[in-house]
């Protein structure tokens, strides 16, 4: 329901960065009913977009803070101090939800995701009903705590030294959720005698609300082969990653049923391997009850540059770079039917920029491509070719281009003196001093392409944070962002309904958060939109000192 971007390009709206997802987008239904309480938030959200689209509508920074920890955000609340300090960004002045002890190293906080009720579900306890989070910590507990108040809802264990859990991801959104291990490496001195490890992964898989144990199973080199960097199971399809490009995938339902050597319930009693002890609890956690003893049917494989492989559109294509490093940043869009190239499939912004381009799937489940340039976003289609229904071609639905009409970059110049100066060297297409776009994104309940572009004026970066017609590409509001943007530091912008967000991290490990509320209509809220009148009071709330105007 709200859209997450980050400058430092790196998900699935930015340019590729040292992780490469794999991502598959699945299509579903939506359901409409004349009667339902659905229609009138719909109703409620076409309003929100009209009121937040006026001229007269601003969005005014109202409170920022500074913290030496990371900065998440989740749904209306922004958590600090690895978790520890959750605060509502709903309210015109910062409210603290809860304050936690600072943790112990032995509890630090790894990864998180935020759990919330499914509709139309009978759910056994009545926390079940309220948003929580999902943590997964350093030791290998999985808890859930209450998203409002921190308390601890449950909490299992996962397994003991012979792997360490760091990552928690969705297989399907709000339904089946995956840990992953780290990568499993032997110390380097059995490395050096030749020794290699087995085992390189551990996933652990389960439904959620109620959180039920599906299964856990080993990535085993003997299986999948001695090249493999990683993995990940996404809408039920299990992608394994190799150092050469290759990326595989596999049924991940197939594998679960045939190679399931028995189902446990957590919290229940089990007798596994000589081990005895209760599913979840401490110090047994999970049994690896899926061992695969066989190389699983294979789905479907490819070979791209740096594992880039994305899954879209309709019917089913996907995106990958020739596996090459002069193809760098040309993008091959093909049937997954047959592999064959659609027509005009060969994308490429042939730009001279430090950071490459970035293409993926609007995840608007249109079924349309987004391809971002330094000055250029190209959205884009597929469509039949006339004459030959079993070929797709790819066509442009529109264009939305960077301001640079200020912009001069003439080869030779003229002085004073009338001596002429040729240049020799042009500017960068992502030049700091030309307006390039840092971040692109999705708000889907306004149905709102956002886009986040920087300019960099004397010491100073500017920013603003652009909203366009999803349908047409037309820009409908522009909101400037009054601090300044460094475009060597990394940044995160979320844009939630009626709320901005802007998530800096500067040098050394500081982090900066910019509060942006939805205001309208007075001069004087309009006077707060200058850079040049802001006046900014400190206030300290349980022991943190906050900036509001």
């Amino acid at each position: 329901p709200r859209a997450a971007a980050a400058g430092g390009r790196g998900a699935a709206s930015r340019a590729p960065g040292t992780h490469n997802v794999c991502r598959l987008l699945a299509c579903r239904t939506h359901g409409f009913y004349a009667g339902d309480a659905g229609v009138a938030y719909r109703k409620n959200l076409g309003l929100l977009r009209k009121i937040m689209c006026q001229e007269s509508t601003k969005f005014k920074n109202v409170w920022t803070t500074h913290s030496a920890s990371p900065i998440a955000y989740e749904r209306g609340r922004i958590y600090l101090d690895n978790y520890q300090c959750c605060i509502s960004s709903i309210a015109q002045e910062p409210r603290i939800l809860y304050q936690k002890p600072k943790c112990s190293k032995s509890e630090k906080i790894e990864d998180a995701l935020l759990l919330e009720c499914p509709l139309g579900e009978m759910l056994p306890s009545p926390s079940d009903y309220k948003s929580s989070l999902i943590v997964l910590t350093v030791r290998n507990w999985l808890l859930r705590l209450s998203a409002d108040s921190g308390e601890v809802l449950e909490k299992i264990y996962l397994a003991g030294s012979y792997c360490k859990f760091r990552y928690l991801s969705w297989d399907t959104p709000q339904e089946v959720m995956v840990i992953k291990s780290a990568q499993n490496k032997l110390p380097a001195a059995a490395r050096q005698a030749g020794i290699q490890e087995s085992v390189l992964f551990y996933l652990a898989v389960f439904q959620v609300l109620p959180l039920s144990f599906i299964g856990m199973l080993e990535i085993n080199r003997k299986i999948f082969g001695n090249s493999v960097t990683d993995v990940a199971v996404s809408n039920g399809i299990l992608i394994v990653m190799y150092s050469m490009g290759l990326v595989r995938l596999y049924n991940f339902q197939a594998i679960s049923e045939q190679f399931m050597e028995q189902p446990f319930d957590l919290g229940h009693e089990f007798n596994w391997n000589g081990q005895v002890g209760v599913v979840g609890k401490y110090p047994f956690g999970l049994p690896c009850n899926i061992k695969i003893t066989d190389t699983p049917p294979l789905l479907f494989e490819a070979s791209s540059l740096e594992n880039a492989f994305q899954i879209g559109g309709y019917p089913w294509h996907y995106i990958i770079t020739p596996n090459k490093k002069k193809h760098k940043g040309i993008f091959h869009i093909c049937s997954l039917k047959d592999n064959a190239l659609a027509k005009n499939g060969i994308q490429e912004m042939k730009c001279c920029s430090l950071e490459p381009d970035w293409i993926y799937f609007h995840p608007d489940m249109s079924g349309r491509i987004i391809h971002v340039g330094p000055n250029l976003i190209k959205v884009l289609k597929l469509k039949e070719v006339k004459n030959n229904t079993d070929q797709m071609e790819v066509t442009e639905d529109f264009t939305i281009v960077a301001n640079r009409e200020n912009c001069v970059n003439n080869a030779v110049t003229v002085t004073a003196s009338g001596r002429v100066v040729k240049k020799r060297f042009n500017l960068l297409d992502d030049d700091p001093e030309q307006e390039t776009f840092k971040i692109v994104d999705y708000e889907d309940e306004l149905d709102l392409l956002s886009t986040v572009a920087v300019t960099e004026i004397g010491a100073d970066g500017r920013a603003h944070l652009d909203f366009h017609c999803n349908e047409h590409g037309i820009l409908l509001k522009s909101i400037p962002l009054l601090e300044s943007w460094d475009v060597t530091y990394s940044h995160e912008v979320y844009f939630d309904k009626d709320l901005v967000l802007h998530i800096e991290q500067k040098p050394n490990r500081r982090f900066s958060c910019y509060v942006y509320q939805m205001v309208c209509d007075t001069a004087k809220d309009d006077e707060c939109s200058r850079h040049e009148k802001t006046e900014r009071v400190l206030c300290k709330k349980g022991g943190r000192i906050f900036e509001y105007i």
